[in-house]
């Protein structure tokens, strides 16, 4: 079931096509779905391309999230879609020559741990193997990186205990220190009338979540979230046409994908951005931590603790 992108109201289909000869892509014979809660389109980004959905995914907008997630993206049978795994592949292996870069250009000698007292000629046990084997270890250490970051949020959304709602006036959602807490909810109830007997009528609901975090029990929207949002990761490519400072670059992309994953996950499971800011987070923390291990069996973790701050989103800073 589909969904309007404005209001969040189920809608039987988001178009209606009148002539199949037509072109779709030129608007030919095709008329978008009214939504008949908002009385507006329930999904514009039907007839919008590729570089319009990136930028406003950049933008942090709502709706073309909802678009991404719930009416291009979402399946019923709980799988990922064929283009989710290969933005998957691609974010990995992209991950991989990022991080693969700014280890080089963190460590004064390459691959030489920053806590060591180098002498010349001085190189750690991974910068000594053939050059194959070190791109195997960057592949392993940036996928276990995303499987440590992706699994806790999956596991903890859908074993959190439900716990009842607390029921709050509307007016609670337009104060901007509650509203961070509040979430609202759109229902159909049966209601009484006084010709026709009982007919269905949309109910909004304003509640505040009495569990910590949020419960959520499909876990492959939630991956899809996160590597959506993750799309930001890729604006390091522009050092092919510019060469800028990497480990700055590193730092606010990191930041922005973090950003990012905050606003999908909000949207997605429509709880309070305090929530997905904590499961983020954890996820980040432990994806960190996972970093950390890894380099630090490879020698390659200083005493300024940067596989961590890369978890966390802080990036690689050579002192």
């Amino acid at each position: 079931m589909v969904i309007c992108i404005e209001c969040r109201y189920p809608v039987k289909n988001l178009y209606t096509t009148y002539s199949k000869a037509d072109d779709r892509t030129l608007g030919k014979g095709v008329r978008l779905t009214q939504c008949p809660r908002c009385k507006r389109f329930a999904d514009k980004y039907v007839e919008h391309d590729f570089v319009v959905l990136f930028i406003d995914l950049v933008l942090i907008k709502p709706q073309v999230y909802r678009h991404l997630l719930f009416n291009k993206l979402g399946r019923e049978d709980d799988k990922f879609d064929p283009s989710i795994v290969r933005l998957g592949v691609l974010l990995l292996l992209f991950d991989v020559y990022l991080t693969w870069a700014r280890i080089e250009k963190a460590f004064p000698i390459p691959f030489a741990p920053l806590s060591s007292v180098q002498t010349p000629g001085q190189t750690s046990l991974l910068s000594a193997q053939p050059l194959v084997l070190q791109y195997l270890f960057f592949l392993a250490l940036v996928f276990s990186e995303t499987v440590a970051f992706h699994v806790p949020i999956r596991l903890i959304c859908s074993h959190m205990p439900r716990l009842p709602a607390l029921d709050v006036p509307a007016w609670t959602a337009r104060v901007p220190v509650l509203k961070l807490f509040v979430r609202r909810t759109v229902v159909t109830e049966e209601k009484e009338t006084d010709t026709s007997g009982p007919s269905a009528g949309v109910v909004e609901k304003y509640t505040i979540p009495l569990s910590p975090l949020p419960y959520y029990p499909h876990p492959v929207p939630l991956s899809t979230a996160l590597l959506v949002s993750s799309c930001t990761k890729l604006f390091p490519i522009l050092l092919i046409i510019w060469e800028y400072d990497l480990p700055s670059a590193a730092t606010a992309v990191s930041w922005a994908v973090i950003v990012n994953n905050v606003a999908a996950l909000q949207i997605l499971m429509d709880c309070g951005y305090v929530q997905a800011m904590i499961l983020v987070a954890i996820g980040a923390v432990l994806r960190g931590l996972v970093a950390w291990c890894i380099l630090g069996i490879a020698g390659l973790t200083g005493t300024d603790g940067m596989g961590v701050l890369d978890g966390i989103g802080l990036g690689w800073q050579s002192e």
